[in-house]
């Protein structure tokens, strides 16, 4: 039997994405948004535009929903099938780091918790399944921000809560940040929710690229102070969330097109 054709699963992700921006959404964000070079994007953004599912304004070049479109919602990602992948490689980085393990979904302005794994050294710890966090001061929530067009004005249309000294509070500085969080493929919260602890997350994509959730450790502060140490972990986190998608994505064959 064919396998699904990549292209195809790539459109439908570009629907969805633009879908999620209701002030428009410029080629190059979208690229960085479902990590596609900048000419594969303006492609199939472009074949979209000619069939009516996109529309590109003229003043600002930003691409929108067409009138083809209308109408057709974008189906949210299941995030119990997001669970059921993740919970090996969750179980993995955990043994690999030593750290807490924690996978999270975007749920409205804040990022809710499917997936805990604990520390593997035997100390007492709470289970955080389930409970919702701030978006502008957690590595989970920052990696939702970057990739989710459209989520970062709405969650500054409201005061950002300082919940330590270093959280961020100013519209632009958290813009700045998520600037920063895509240059780099992943987010970081140095002892701002919680002051003596810091976490590192990177983005879990589906099978067309879009972003559905994150994957991250939460560490003692000062693990996170030597480069090397602070390396090592972004590298196991990059891993895992990378083997993440490729299992959501199922390994399937691809049609090239």
């Amino acid at each position: 039997m064919p396998g699904p054709i990549q292209s195809i699963e790539r459109a439908a992700a570009i629907m969805s994405v633009v879908a999620d921006a209701p002030f428009g959404i410029g080629v190059g964000e979208l690229a960085a948004v479902l990590g596609l070079p900048k000419p594969t994007a303006h492609g199939l953004l472009r074949t979209l535009q000619g069939v009516g599912y996109i529309d590109q304004d003229p003043h600002s070049g930003k691409y929108r929903i067409g009138a083809a479109a209308l109408g057709m919602a974008p189906r949210p990602f299941d995030a119990n099938v997001l669970r059921s992948v993740a919970m090996n490689w969750g179980d993995t980085l955990a043994a690999r780091s030593g750290e807490s393990v924690r996978i999270g979904v975007l749920r409205g302005v804040r990022v809710q918790i499917v997936h805990h794994v604990f520390r593997p050294d035997g100390s007492a710890q709470q289970l955080r399944l389930g409970i919702e966090l701030p978006l502008h001061a957690t590595a989970l929530g920052k990696v939702l921000l970057a990739y989710t067009p459209g989520l970062t004005e709405r969650a500054t249309a409201a005061s950002l809560p300082a919940f330590t000294s270093r959280s961020i509070t100013a519209p632009r500085t958290l813009h700045s940040e998520i600037a920063r969080v895509r240059a780099q493929g992943y987010a970081e919260d140095i002892g701002e929710f919680n002051s003596d602890r810091a976490a590192l997350a990177a983005p879990i994509r589906d099978a067309g690229g879009r972003v559905v959730g994150a994957i991250g450790v939460v560490v003692a502060i000062d693990r996170v102070t030597e480069r090397a140490a602070r390396a090592k972990l972004v590298d196991l986190v990059h891993t895992a969330a990378m083997s993440i998608s490729r299992d959501l994505s199922g390994e399937r064959p691809r049609v090239q097109s």
